[in-house]
């Protein structure tokens, strides 16, 4: 069972494109929702190995998880005047960078 969800396009870097797909895979019997990167370049098109799979008995967990996700918690740091991490301790996202 192979079912494509959808697909953001994460952008293009020296002439290779990268997407995130979701799509429902089953993998040695099981099926689960798999979140990949799919690069597009002259010499590779196809999955990449940077991706995460949900087994299918976590997904609702998973689901309530995401679904928790405000969209003000999404703001940059300085949108909002004021961090939440305790004083002396950087946010988690501040040592991520942009890609």
């Amino acid at each position: 069972m192979d079912k494509d969800v959808g697909k953001i396009t994460k952008g293009e870097y020296q002439g290779t494109t990268t997407d995130i797909v979701i799509g429902i895979r089953e993998y040695n019997g099981k099926v689960g929702v798999d979140i990949r990167e799919y690069t597009t370049s002259d010499k590779y098109t196809g999955p990449t190995k940077k991706g995460l799979r949900i087994p299918a008995e976590k997904f609702q967990e998973f689901k309530q998880m995401i679904n928790s996700v405000a969209q003000s918690d999404l703001k940059a740091s300085g949108d909002s005047g004021s961090s939440s991490a305790p004083k002396g301790q950087k946010k988690f996202d501040e040592d991520i960078p942009d890609y």
